[in-house]
């Protein structure tokens, strides 16, 4: 079999999802140069991939966007987030995780994009670049995000706040301990919707997936959209005053109780060993 996957540079999720499209047979990884602009990319790729059996990409916001545009730019079914492939069955992650479809995909090439954090990251591979066509956007300025610190996706510790930290003013202690942790500070969707953080500070589905080495999850109960974002964190640390929070059944470590004496005491202690007034 054929398989065209499309990589994207320094990202961890494309290596994963070339894995999968290892084990369906020959691979092509392509990359594209220039701005993101969905529908000329999308020619890119469906240009690259004649005659190929298969069209894979990283099950992101970014790969499940362009490869739903390739689909229907080939008039071709589309299987997002899928964990596994056998013949024409896929098994797709579906409502955050909580649970797994089997489904049949039809038409050729196949298209689909990988679920994150369900394969093994490949070694990097030689990328063909490709260029977009005349439908690609023209950059007028560039703004940069707002944050100076450690942005979500990329860092190793994240410290997260949810509805019980209580206020916008709540999250100072959450940002020292990121800071003394040399993290990044995240927050649950009911932080952004009442206006406490941005919404670029978000861990979820609908939000930044993560992949740090520790997450540490202050006052959130964890809805499923919420744990969808941070499962592919390597430990989970909850911290939350209620004994049946649903967070505690993904966490690897909690402590319980109230979080505005436990977090300042975590803070003072990492002070105190580290000689820091």
């Amino acid at each position: 079999m054929s398989v065209v996957v499309f990589v994207e540079p320094d990202d961890e999720l494309s290596l994963q999802a070339l894995t999968l499209a290892q084990e369906l047979g020959d691979v092509r990884a392509v990359g594209i140069d220039g701005p993101y602009a969905p529908a000329a990319w999308a020619a890119a790729i469906a240009g690259a991939a004649e005659g190929a059996d298969a069209i894979v990409a990283a099950g992101s916001d970014r790969g499940n966007e362009l490869l739903a545009h390739v689909a229907a730019r080939l008039d071709q079914p589309f299987a997002a987030n899928v964990a596994a492939v056998d013949g024409d069955v896929v098994t797709r992650v579906r409502w955050g995780g909580s649970l797994l479809e089997e489904a049949r995909i039809h038409g050729s090439p196949r298209i689909l994009t990988v679920a994150p954090h369900t394969q093994p990251a490949a070694a990097p591979m030689e990328v063909a670049r490709l260029t977009a066509g005349d439908d690609a956007v023209r950059v007028l300025e560039t703004v940069s995000e707002s944050s100076g610190g450690v942005s979500l996706r990329d860092a190793k510790v994240v410290v997260s706040g949810g509805r019980g930290v209580g206020s916008a003013e709540g999250f100072d202690i959450i940002e020292e301990l990121a800071g003394l942790l040399g993290g990044a500070v995240g927050c649950s969707r009911v932080v952004t919707s009442a206006g406490w953080r941005p919404h670029t500070d978000q861990v979820g589905q609908t939000g930044t997936k993560i992949s740090a080495d520790l997450y540490v999850a202050c006052g959130i109960s964890g809805a499923t959209q919420h744990v969808a974002g941070a499962k592919g964190a390597k430990k989970i640390l909850a911290i939350n005053s209620d004994p049946e929070a649903p967070i505690l059944a993904s966490a690897d470590y909690a402590v319980i109780g109230d979080l505005h004496q436990i977090v300042p005491a975590i803070s003072a202690e990492l002070r105190r060993i580290r000689g820091l007034p």
